[in-house]
């Protein structure tokens, strides 16, 4: 992933997040390594803690290219989000992420937008 783009739901704690170029460009459309939807694998990990990255779906085995990560412990998401991984530096930029001003439906009044952040 060369270019993430980054939308807040302060109301959920989540941070949301998708990869640039998924097939609609309008956050509707699944894409992943599997060239659509895929099964979770396991909720063995927990939305325990801030910095957590987690599979975002609309049900189970429709996880593709969104992902999130929680700002705080968010147990309401155990069971139906796949835990993947974990922040291990950055979480003072997530913070500040996190407190960009919203307006209506929680959108982000300042664009972000994270830019040559390497590739997986």
């Amino acid at each position: 992933m060369q270019h993430v783009r980054k939308m807040i739901q302060a109301a959920l704690a989540v941070m949301r997040a998708s990869a640039e170029g998924y097939s609609t460009g309008d956050g509707t459309g699944i894409c992943s390594i599997y060239r659509g939807p895929f099964a979770d694998e396991n909720f063995k990990l927990k939305h325990s803690a801030p910095g957590l990255l987690s599979m975002a779906n609309s049900g189970p085995g429709t996880n593709g290219c969104q992902f999130f990560i929680t700002c705080t412990k968010c147990d309401w998401l155990d069971g139906k989000h796949v835990v993947f991984g974990k922040v291990v530096d950055g979480l003072l930029i997530m913070r500040k992420i996190e407190n960009v001003p919203t307006g209506p439906n929680n959108k982000p009044k300042l664009p972000i937008l994270i830019a040559q952040c390497g590739e997986m």
